[in-house]
């Protein structure tokens, strides 16, 4: 099945959505997109099964890509600067890293972690 169809009698064009069924789009497909990362696929993958009405608003008023470009930029900076917040507060420094080694990695991999739960509580699962 095509990508895209035009309705002829119509004039409106539809764009093909999974394997089965087509919603009706803009007049142009997408042509630049932003890239997503990881914060931005699982936030999609949230509000595809979660909230549908979203998911479908953005994509047939094409403001999909942009919408999870901003929240994986959010998600990206808010990770950084959890993380370095973190370290900071709990002494996790390099000097650390080069007398223990082990250790460093196992709080390195805790902030991670958490810092990886506050994300999904504030942004991605909202």
């Amino acid at each position: 099945m095509e990508k895209y169809i035009t309705d002829e009698r119509t004039g409106l064009r539809y764009e093909l959505i999974g394997e089965i069924y087509y919603i009706a789009g803009d007049d142009e497909p997408e042509t630049e997109q932003e890239p997503i990362g990881i914060w931005g696929q699982r936030h999609l993958r949230f509000i595809k099964e979660h909230n549908l009405s979203l998911y479908l608003e953005l994509l047939m008023t094409g403001k999909l890509n942009g919408y999870l470009a901003d929240i994986d930029r959010q998600a990206e900076e808010m990770f950084i600067r959890l993380m370095e917040d973190m370290a900071h507060m709990e002494g996790v420094t390099e000097q650390l890293k080069s007398h223990n080694q082990m250790g460093w990695v196992a709080k390195m991999n805790n902030i991670k972690q958490r810092a990886f739960e506050a994300i999904d509580r504030v942004i991605i699962f909202k």
